[in-house]
Parts: structure tokens; sequence; C-alpha cells
């Protein structure tokens, strides 16, 4: 483990610059069961309204029925019964709420585990509030496969920020290669200003306009909201997750739902560099990782591990 940690750090400041490049440019956003622990959730930003009780997964539900799921209340249109909140189309969303607790199927306490030593700015709440803008993450198929998925999406996150301790890209010297003035919109922020930042290093002007409108957030001109703001971190690293294929055939959300697996996520993120023996090494090590925050949370890594 000492070995891949090492190989981990060595391997970040390349692969950070790397995952979101040129070749990868942006397109329009369109095992055991696992039951997480719920903890105080704080109120996310703008909620007005008491969350009503826990979604159960158990439960049937009538037209009419309320429940929160991801610190939002939801509604049931029709009767439903073992739907996920934001996974199908039987719930509208209702926004918001306060005072109830986090149901994402990886817990606070997994989360401390899986990243001990991550900078402060990359707090589980975070991550919390940014769920909503993508509600069929983690929260599609049955249990196994959204436990599954949020594994590989902190593994990816892991690995690009080294532990979630980097919160911006270390070289500086590199800043200025991050902006694409073929784009008729340029780089209004400068051309140093889309460098990597947060989970997933996300960088490019290309990019911060295309998570920006996705978003509702005018990312394209003020690109330091994503190092100041723990949950629009969050949010930008699960757009790219969500909608982007990037030099892959499928976005990395569609390859842990469909089964595909753990290696299709590396190739959507970082396909061009490492798979088809680009780098084997680094494969190795995002498996290793993989692996870990899978055992860390008790469920199954599946098959297609490697690309």
């Amino acid at each position: 483990m000492n070995r891949i940690k090492s190989l981990l750090t060595v391997l970040s400041a390349v692969v950070a610059t790397a995952v979101l490049a040129p070749g990868a440019s942006a397109s329009p956003a369109a095992g055991p069961s696992v039951t997480a622990r719920p903890s105080a959730a704080a109120a996310p930003s703008g909620a007005t309204e008491p969350c009503a009780p826990l979604w159960s997964s158990s439960t049937a539900y009538t037209a009419g029925g309320t429940v929160s799921h991801h610190g939002r209340n939801w509604s049931a249109k029709w009767w439903t019964r073992n739907e996920n909140p934001g996974a199908t189309s039987v719930w509208s969303d209702l926004g918001a709420c306060t005072g109830g607790v986090s149901d994402f199927v990886i817990s606070e306490a997994q989360f401390d585990e899986i990243f001990p030593d991550r900078a402060s700015f990359y707090t589980y709440q975070g991550l919390i509030d940014a769920l909503h803008a993508y509600p069929r993450f983690a929260n599609t198929g049955t249990p196994a496969t959204r436990a599954r998925e949020a594994a590989a999406f902190l593994t990816h996150a892991d690995f690009e920020s080294v532990g979630l301790k980097y919160v911006k890209e270390i070289n500086e010297a590199n800043y200025w290669r991050k902006c694409d003035y073929s784009r008729p919109y340029g780089c209004p922020a400068g051309q140093k200003a889309y460098y990597g930042r947060g989970p997933i290093m996300f960088s490019w002007n290309f990019n911060y306009k295309a998570a920006g409108d996705a978003l509702g957030l005018d990312l394209l001109n003020n690109p330091w909201l994503v190092e100041q703001d723990p949950s629009v971190a969050w949010q930008t690293a699960l757009w790219y997750w969500n909608t982007q294929n990037g030099p892959g055939t499928m976005t990395s959300h569609e390859a842990m739902v469909s089964g595909a697996g753990f290696g299709e996520t590396i190739r959507s993120l970082n396909g061009a560099l490492e798979c088809d023996g680009g780098n084997p090494e680094s494969v190795a090590a995002r498996v290793a990782a993989y692996e870990r925050v899978t055992g860390i949370i008790g469920t199954a890594p599946g098959a297609g591990l490697t690309c």
C-alpha cells in the first residue's frame, strides 16, 4: 500500500493535468447490500422547508406522499415503492429542506476513513449539498450498484487530488496552458485562470463554460468558485462524471450503472494516457485504490476493473 500511495503522489501532477485536456473536450450536459449510517445534515443553502420523513425503499407511497432524500423533499406523483427519489420520474423535486439526515450510500464516518488526511476544504457536507445537481448519481440500480458508483467516483477523486489534499493544481507553470483561445468565448477571467481545481482537478476554459452553463453558475468568468465553495467543487466533478465521455465511449455514470465496470471509468477520465497498455502501473494503482474504498464501505468491487 505504501508503494501504491507513493505512485499516486508521483503520478498526480501528470494525471491531474491530463484528465480534462482538449482531446476530451466538453459536450453539453445533458456485492452485499450497503446501508449508510445516517448523520445529521446541515441545512443546504436556500433551504427553508423542514425535511419530511426519510424515504424508505420498503415503504409504499401513494400520490402526494412526501419524503426527504439527500437533503431534499420529494412528492410522489403516483403509487410507488422501491423507486429512488431523483432516479425515476415518479417523484417531483420540492427543493432543499432543513433538519434532515444524510442518506447517501457512503456515510460521513466512511468518508473520513477514505480520506483521513484531506484538506479541510473538502467537507462531507459539501459533497452532500452537491448531490442535487445529478440526483441519479449513486442513486440508480441495486444497493450494490449505487455503492460501487459512489466508491468509483471517490476513488478517482482520491487519485487526482492525492487523497483530497490538494484544492488546486500544484504546478503554476502550467496554468497558462489551460486556456483555449480558439473557443468563441475565449478566456475572460485571464489566460492563467482555468487551472485544475477540486476533486478531479477540473480544468480548461471550455469545461468551465460547459459545466457552468449546466449548473447555472458563471464559472467562465469566475472559475475561482471551484476552489472557494466545496459544493461547487464537488458539482464540477459530478458534472464531468455524469455527462462527459472524455476519451471513452460512455460516461462514468453509465459505466457503473450498466455493469461495464470501473475500468471504463478510467477510460472516460484518462484512457488516452492510461488504457490499452498506455500506463498499466497507473491503471493498477487506480484499481488498488478502488478495491480499498469498496472494502471500507463493505461492497464487492464487481467485474471489469481494468481497461
